[in-house]
């Protein structure tokens, strides 16, 4: 059973695939980084996890509509 900040992680990365395709590593290290600069350490971690899991699920693939407008 997944406690909620990871399931709250999987349904960011897969939130971002479907918005950005393979621009979501980018995103999700974009806002992991404005964590740390406002000092907000739990949400960096939440941010990095969903970098995990994007890097973990292999090439992002590019679906139709996805990342390209």
């Amino acid at each position: 059973m997944l406690d909620d900040d990871e399931r709250r992680a999987r349904q960011e990365a897969h939130w971002l695939v479907r918005e950005f395709g393979a621009e979501a590593p980018l995103y999700a290290a974009m806002k992991a980084e404005k964590a740390i600069e406002q000092r907000d350490f739990g949400r960096c971690a939440r941010w990095k996890r969903v970098l995990e899991i994007l890097a973990d699920s292999g090439p992002v693939e590019l679906r139709r509509g996805a990342a390209v407008k």
